[in-house]
């Protein structure tokens, strides 16, 4: 079988284990379904997530041009905290801000190398936990705002991590925490704003992957670099395919790459 489309970060299902799928654009793939299977990869050319333009692609699957230009690449998508549809003020379209910004978001604590805060849409749960790799998590807050969600995350950074050690999370060298616990501990750092709006009754939640072997020293692979790759897929956790002799693949790292896979 083969296939040939523009990488985008893959469809999640959170089911008894996580189902993953990848639109190639003629062809949707159900990612489990090739897990030990000899899989090959090779990189073909580039196409802008934004413009679809056959430009090298920059950063976040954009060229350089649609990274500083586009709404979708703004500031406050990766610093929330720098939101300002709720005042009114435009940062690069106003009426794609306000749809983005201006909807319920969530603070939560997730542990996928270590237990670390994060924003994302409520819409997005649990999709943004299984991006991360993360084997359990819980909600803090629901906030009405992209904004109130930023303040809190750089409020909760004085006590815990913000991001994930990708090596340790694919090494599944991790521990469980009581995140219940964690989150009354943090509690008293939810700044004044959003503090009505603490999800007490929030449960923990536990996701499993379909991994059957972690790599003890994973190393990621460099499509654009190396032109192909062939190897036999144990696992997918996080965005990553896990390959027998342990190269790991970053699916969201490499959107906008044109990509040939072969099974």
């Amino acid at each position: 079988m083969q296939y040939q489309g523009v990488l985008k970060k893959m469809a999640t299902e959170n089911l008894e284990s996580v189902q993953y799928y990848l639109d190639m654009g003629a062809d949707f793939l159900n990612v489990n379904q090739l897990l030990n299977k000899t899989v090959s990869l090779s990189f073909v050319g580039y196409e802008c997530l934004s413009c679809g333009e056959p430009k090298e692609i920059f950063r976040q699957g954009f060229c350089k041009s649609c990274f500083f230009e586009s709404a979708k690449a703004g500031d406050w998508i990766m610093r929330p905290e720098l939101s300002k549809a709720h005042l009114g003020i435009e940062d690069r379209d106003l009426a794609y801000e306000k749809q983005a910004q201006l909807q319920p978001h969530i603070v939560y604590l997730a542990n996928s190398s270590n237990v670390k805060v994060g924003v994302t849409r409520k819409s997005q749960v649990p999709t943004r936990w299984i991006d991360q790799g993360a084997h359990e998590a819980i909600e803090l807050v629901e906030v009405p705002n992209r904004y109130l969600a930023g303040i809190t995350e750089v409020a909760l950074k004085a006590e815990v991590a913000d991001k994930t050690n990708w090596r340790k999370m694919l090494k599944n060298d991790i521990e469980d925490a009581d995140l219940t616990e964690w989150r009354e501990k943090l509690k008293h750092l939810i700044p004044e704003e959003a503090q009505e709006y603490y999800r007490e009754e929030a449960k923990e939640m536990h996701i499993n992957f379909p991994v059957h072997q972690y790599p003890e020293k994973p190393k990621s692979l460099n499509l654009v670099k190396e032109g192909s790759y062939r190897g036999k897929l144990v696992g997918v956790k996080g965005q990553y395919w896990i390959f027998e002799d342990q190269t790991v693949f970053n699916v969201r790292s490499n959107e906008g790459l044109v990509v040939a896979i072969s099974v």
